[in-house]
């Protein structure tokens, strides 16, 4: 009698509830937004808009896409919805274009801002968020792209990179961390230990609060670098005297979202020489920070 009364009960709690909600149709997202995208840990799913069509420099280097102009756009299930936030990388002309018609679209601009100094020509970061159903946001925010000139075709296939002028296992050592090899860059996301929220909303690494950093090689064991620190407010300073203190130059602070908990600062840096000791003032300014490190 009491197992049948709890095999009911179980039946009427499971009819109540309703089914699971099921995770976005992503195929549909990637078509919307017109570029697809992957999976990352944590069920985001991502595309990269990198401005592939841009010709930077800065102090002498030419910048790849992936180094400093890697644009994106990051997809998060929200119930039967989605959060989105992103990165999009815009020349000066682009800026107001694009602002306006994503926020006639409904999507929110959360900063707008510098990564480097002296570059040629000047680049422009947006950071935008919106919530909604996903396939609604991916159109909204492809109304906005069309009016910069950020390709969304997946490009030809790249020959492979040849082997970096860079002594990467001792990169990993001295930064507590993994990189990959992504286009010619080394590239590495590393995630600060606490959790950290959006509002009601848990923001994983993969949505842009791992601090990055990149590692492009400029020959003779020679490499230029950038990224940036993603940090509490208690950390800014010291960071900032540990990269000074390695020749490493801070370019800009500012934040990237509106909503943050804890408030979070994004510190983003620029350095120009021998790789070994890059890496040494990136490690010191790391080790001022509750980041995940091996």
């Amino acid at each position: 009698m009491k197992a049948t009364f709890a095999a009911a009960l179980a039946a009427a709690v499971l009819v109540a509830a309703g089914p699971a909600a099921a995770d976005p149709d992503w195929t549909k997202v990637g078509e919307a937004l017109g570029k697809a995208g992957a999976m990352q840990p944590g069920g985001v799913y991502k595309v990269s808009l990198p401005r592939s069509d841009l010709s930077v420099t800065l102090d002498g280097v030419a910048l790849k896409p992936g180094f400093a102009l890697g644009g994106w756009l990051a997809f998060e299930p929200m119930s039967d919805q989605a959060m989105v936030m992103g990165d999009l990388v815009l020349t000066q002309s682009e800026a107001n274009p694009v602002m306006a018609r994503l926020q006639a679209e409904g999507i929110e601009i959360t900063a707008l801002h510098n990564h480097l100094l002296r570059s040629t020509p000047m680049t422009l970061y947006m950071h935008v968020e919106g919530r909604g159903d996903p396939v609604k946001l991916a159109s909204a925010l492809h109304a906005g792209l069309t009016l910069s000139k950020t390709p969304f075709g997946a490009g030809a296939p790249s020959a492979p990179s040849p082997a970096p002028d860079l002594d990467v296992a001792a990169i990993d050592q001295a930064l507590g961390a993994k990189g990959k090899l992504n286009g010619g860059v080394l590239q590495y996301a590393i995630p600060r230990k606490e959790a950290i929220r959006d509002g009601d909303m848990t923001v994983p690494p993969a949505m842009g609060t791992a601090i990055s950093i990149n590692f492009q090689p400029a020959g003779a064991a020679t490499a230029a670098i950038t990224g940036d620190f993603v940090l509490v407010a208690s950390e800014v300073n010291p960071v900032i005297k540990a990269l000074s203190g390695h020749g490493i130059e801070v370019t800009a602070l500012h934040s990237h979202m509106l909503n943050d908990e804890p408030r979070l600062f994004f510190l983003h840096f620029w350095g120009h020489g021998p790789a070994k000791a890059l890496a040494e003032g990136l490690a010191a300014a790391l080790a001022q920070t509750n980041a995940q490190r091996s």
